[in-house]
């Protein structure tokens, strides 16, 4: 399919609050490199730039980053900067807090809630905003979030923040943040190899909460990509349609309810294209039925 005939609107629409956003969004982390964070070759910084200008081109109303998303030449966010303002009215960046990197990128023990308001001014800062459309708390192995997130509940009623979501979440971390402050959406690691989160899925269709999957298409690969070898389920169902696989995954994603809200990442223009043409595969029930049974297989 070529990009002119490609749109994020293609697969529907649903809310981040009270911001109405394409499902097809953009996720920045593999602007920065080829593979996780500061390891593997810099993506071009030109190359890039166009893949962010031309997301929103076609509808791209959501994206999705965060200021340790960085490599050793590039930061996801300065290149977000850079491309897109000043931003349009109608574009929402979603970015997130609590995990720590260094300067030359080591990772270091979580955030402490009296150092999300740091890490929140970071992103102003390297966003250029003078205040952050969605932040979502990343959790780090806490079994309880009530100090976290009411410190971000705070910078909100400040005004430095319009709506909080949580990510890498369990059940009981969604019912800890809602009785601090509304969640309007929740990220964790979702797709036809990665099922479980199926009960926060449906938990979030309940509350008419945004659920926002990643590795969605790397699977296994998770944040080097996909680079594994792909199900034959997926496969035939690639061939049936004479599509890509990550296409198929994409599409079934979407199949899961009108709340999810798919994030692709890349900083490759030809994925790009690949990755929006999902929003108008019909995938049949009984190929629905063929990749549900890779994540519940028959005993």
């Amino acid at each position: 399919m070529t990009s002119d005939k490609v749109s994020a609107g293609d697969a529907g629409a649903w809310f981040l609050g009270d911001f109405r956003v394409n499902r097809i969004g953009l996720g920045a982390m593999r602007l920065t490199g080829r593979a996780a964070f500061h390891e593997g070759t810099p993506r071009d910084r030109s190359q890039a730039i166009g893949v962010l200008r031309r997301a929103v081109e076609l509808g791209v109303n959501h994206i999705d980053t965060a200021a340790f998303y960085f490599s050793s030449l590039r930061s996801a966010n300065e290149l977000i900067n850079t491309a897109l303002t000043p931003y349009r009215d109608d574009l929402v960046i979603a970015t997130k807090v609590g995990p720590v990197r260094d300067a030359s990128g080591e990772w270091a023990a979580p955030a402490r809630p009296e150092q999300l308001r740091g890490q929140v001014e970071e992103n102003l800062r390297q966003l250029g905003r003078d205040h952050l459309d969605l932040v979502n708390l990343r959790i780090m192995g806490q079994a309880a979030i009530s100090e976290h997130f009411g410190a971000l509940a705070e910078l909100r009623d400040a005004g430095l923040v319009r709506h909080l979501g949580i990510s890498n979440a369990s059940l009981d971390h969604l019912a800890e943040a809602q009785a601090i402050a509304p969640v309007v959406c929740v990220q964790n690691r979702y797709g036809i190899d990665a099922r479980g989160g199926e009960q926060m899925l449906h938990a979030c269709a309940t509350h008419d909460i945004a659920f926002v999957p990643y590795f969605a298409i790397a699977g296994d690969g998770r944040e080097s990509g996909a680079g594994r070898s792909e199900h034959e389920q997926v496969l035939n169902v690639a061939h049936a349609h004479g599509i890509s696989p990550a296409q198929v995954r994409l599409a079934w994603v979407l199949h899961q309810g009108r709340h999810v809200l798919a994030i692709p990442g890349t900083g490759n223009p030809d994925h790009l294209i690949d990755n929006l043409a999902a929003g108008t595969l019909q995938l049949s029930e009984e190929e629905l039925g063929l990749l549900d049974s890779i994540g519940h297989p028959a005993v």
